[in-house]
């Protein structure tokens, strides 16, 4: 809480204690999954888990390439961020930047055949550490109401015409 002036504001709606501990709970699962993949990627494949996302965005693109600003939105990420993952992807052969026909201020990012074996080679170690992180502690029902939860999450936090940092 903050001593700053009262406003116009409503009154905050506290979390009661149930919700207090699931966000909390949340927060630490959310944060040692991303630390136990991007540990897991980084010992098998050299790259962090943000980068094997943008590998895998671009292995099921069309012809393996999308334009760079589509792979930012599609990532989640500001075209400042994804410029310097795109630099380091380039500078290890898997990934390569290509004017695009349609638009001359436009790039395309190219995944190359050196980025899709070692996509497909990770592949296997990465889908084993997802499992053995998540799904093997669910039941199926539990698995689909996870994947439930998720959806609504992300439907309600992306409204059409939001202002985020990766659709500027």
């Amino acid at each position: 809480m903050s001593n700053r002036p009262a406003t116009d504001q409503p009154p905050a709606r506290w979390l009661n204690e149930q919700e207090q501990a699931t966000w909390r709970a949340f927060r630490h699962a959310m944060t040692l999954l991303e630390d136990h993949l991007d540990r897991q990627l980084q010992r098998d494949a050299g790259m962090p888990h943000l980068y094997y996302g943008l590998l895998v965005e671009l292995s099921e693109a069309p012809r393996r390439r999308m334009r760079m600003t589509e792979l930012a939105r599609s990532a989640k990420i500001t075209r400042s961020r994804l410029s310097h993952a795109i630099a380091r992807l380039e500078k290890n052969g898997w990934v390569r930047r290509e004017d695009c026909p349609s638009d001359k201020r436009g790039q395309l990012a190219v995944l190359t055949e050196e980025g899709y074996r070692m996509l497909s080679e990770s592949a296997p170690g990465h889908v084993a550490a997802v499992r053995a992180a998540v799904f093997d502690l669910l039941t199926p029902e539990e698995t689909r109401q996870f994947g439930e939860i998720c959806g609504k999450l992300a439907t309600a936090l992306q409204p059409t015409g939001a202002d985020l940092p990766w659709l500027r």
